[in-house]
């Protein structure tokens, strides 16, 4: 089982790589997942592969975690800079944002953000 930093950090590094099957390897096979950009969420790992791909298709996202605490509830924050363009280089968003995991059995099963 992997320690909640290595989880983190293998999740940031797997998505910025846009590595999907990476990010996947460290989420419960039940996965809640946000649509940032969207609104509402999506369950499973197909659902969570069709949103990156479509995300990925219209934007640019860098997200780099700079912190990870682990609140009294159990859940784990980290605090992440987010670096986010379109594809043409223009910048959307640029600064920090918080994401609350749930983690079961060793693997991401719910994200929030904050």
């Amino acid at each position: 089982m992997l320690s909640n930093q290595v989880l983190i950090e293998k999740a940031y590094a797997g998505f910025n790589n846009r590595e999907i099957d990476t990010v996947l390897s460290v989420m419960h096979p039940d996965i809640h997942w946000p649509k940032a950009f969207e609104g509402g969420y999506v369950t499973g790992y197909e659902a969570v592969k069709e949103y990156w791909t479509r995300q990925w298709g219209e934007i640019d996202p860098k997200v780099e975690p700079i912190g990870v605490t682990v609140r009294p509830d159990g859940k784990v924050e980290v605090q992440v800079y987010q670096l986010v363009k379109d594809l043409t280089g223009q910048i959307l968003f640029d600064g920090q944002v918080k994401h609350v995991y749930v983690i079961r059995d060793g693997l991401l099963q719910q994200m929030d953000i904050e």
